[in-house]
């Protein structure tokens, strides 16, 4: 059973303030299936004037893991590997769809493609994420744990 979420969303289901820079909204998460849209801002752009890689990878990433979630609850996935394909340059809106292919007790295995606005295809690749149940961390935060006190006491 999938999370509950009202879409189109900019709420992923965790916080992650790198998801909310970029400016990623959530169109589709059901069923093995998800879609991302994405307009790069100028800051997000290469020295040609087109979408970064990097941010494009991002895109690919959150876009297959939201796919290996879309049928859990409850439970979150990590990257555990990932190949990218680029094809063409990736301009103006992007469309990202992403595919559950197969899932076993512990790994979510994974496709996605991101579309230009003209709906070519600009990118591909397949992901292995690892699921893990969403546990409690005692109220600390990862900053908290880098915290120079405690690299000190090391």
């Amino acid at each position: 059973m999938a999370p509950s979420l009202t879409l189109p969303t900019t709420d992923f289901g965790k916080a992650n303030p790198f998801i909310a820079h970029l400016g990623f909204v959530l169109t589709q998460f059901s069923g093995g299936q998800s879609e991302i849209h994405y307009t790069a801002k100028p800051e997000h752009l290469n020295s040609y004037g087109v979408t970064h890689g990097g941010a494009v990878m991002t895109l690919l990433d959150v876009t297959m893991a939201m796919a290996a979630r879309s049928d859990l609850e409850h439970t979150g996935v990590v990257t555990v590997e990932m190949k990218t394909s680029f094809m063409r340059p990736s301009h103006g809106p992007l469309v990202a769809r992403g595919k559950l292919l197969h899932r076993t007790a512990t790994l979510a295995f994974t496709e996605g493609t991101v579309f230009d606005e003209h709906g070519k295809a600009c990118a591909h690749a397949t992901g292995t994420f690892k699921t893990i149940k969403r546990l409690p961390v005692g109220g600390k935060k990862v900053h908290d744990f880098n915290s120079p006190s405690l690299q000190n006491d090391a």
